[in-house]
């Protein structure tokens, strides 16, 4: 059985993320290539280091203590999903809210826990008076099939900060 709460900052550390497996191997990949969305091989093993855990620590606790919220996926008490909504409003009519992440760990991928933790922050970020949930989206062909199932488009505005940090995520949004 999986239980689903939100983080308290105290909480986030690297064993707290002990239990979690973050690898992904990919194959295909969404290219955006000459204004036309299409899919290329581009094989590579997606899996994080200790620098990267470091920075999703801070990251995370970022998120809370500005006002965000952070929910975990729990199995036996270990942490095997987690999603974080950034506080800030953004966007011409600062109509977004963004989900800064979503990950559920290898070992219990489609089973269901990341829709889960996508309609938690749906629904928190919709309380909070947002339009859009917008996403920087990994563009694995199994990532973005998550997303098209949910009803996630192409984004209306493009947030320059995530094209900048992650030039092959795919931009995306889900009206709430």
């Amino acid at each position: 059985m999986i239980d689903y709460r939100s983080i308290q900052v105290l909480e986030i550390n690297r064993e707290f993320f002990r239990y979690f497996i973050r690898r992904q191997v990919v194959e295909d990949c969404w290219r955006r290539i000459d204004g036309e969305w299409v899919i290329q091989k581009d094989p590579f093993i997606d899996e994080w280091s200790e620098k990267d855990y470091q920075l999703l620590i801070t990251c995370l606790k970022n998120t809370i203590e500005t006002g965000g919220i952070v929910y975990g996926a729990f199995q036996d008490g270990m942490c095997k999903g987690f999603t974080s909504v950034e506080a800030k409003p953004f966007g011409s009519r600062k109509q977004y809210l963004d989900l800064s992440c979503i990950h559920v760990s290898e070992d219990l991928r489609g089973n269901g826990v990341g829709t889960v933790l996508f309609k938690m922050a749906c629904n928190w970020a919709k309380g909070k008076g947002a339009e859009k949930l917008y996403i920087s989206a990994h563009s694995a062909v199994e990532t973005q099939a998550f997303y098209h199932a949910k009803g996630c488009v192409e984004a209306e505005e493009y947030n320059e900060a995530h094209v900048k940090q992650e030039p092959f995520d795919c931009q995306m949004e889900y009206r709430l």
